[in-house]
């Protein structure tokens, strides 16, 4: 049990690290400023990290039911 559940945190970890240079240069990111003031809104960024957390805990609630 113990060795699947590490096999999979480690592909999701691998995951995570191809697709972290894409954070903050997402098309659905938006970034606003004038002057002093900067606002940064990670809509695209924050659908992806969603999108990947839920195919990989299904993955993981799958491979676990095994």
């Amino acid at each position: 049990m113990i060795p699947r559940l590490l096999i999979v945190a480690g592909l999701g970890l691998a995951g995570l690290g191809l697709i972290w240079p894409l954070f903050g240069h997402m098309p659905g990111d938006f970034a606003f400023g004038r002057g002093a003031v900067r606002v940064f809104l990670p809509l695209g960024s924050c659908l992806l990290v969603s999108l990947y957390l839920s195919l990989v805990l299904s993955f993981a609630l799958w491979f676990r039911s095994r």
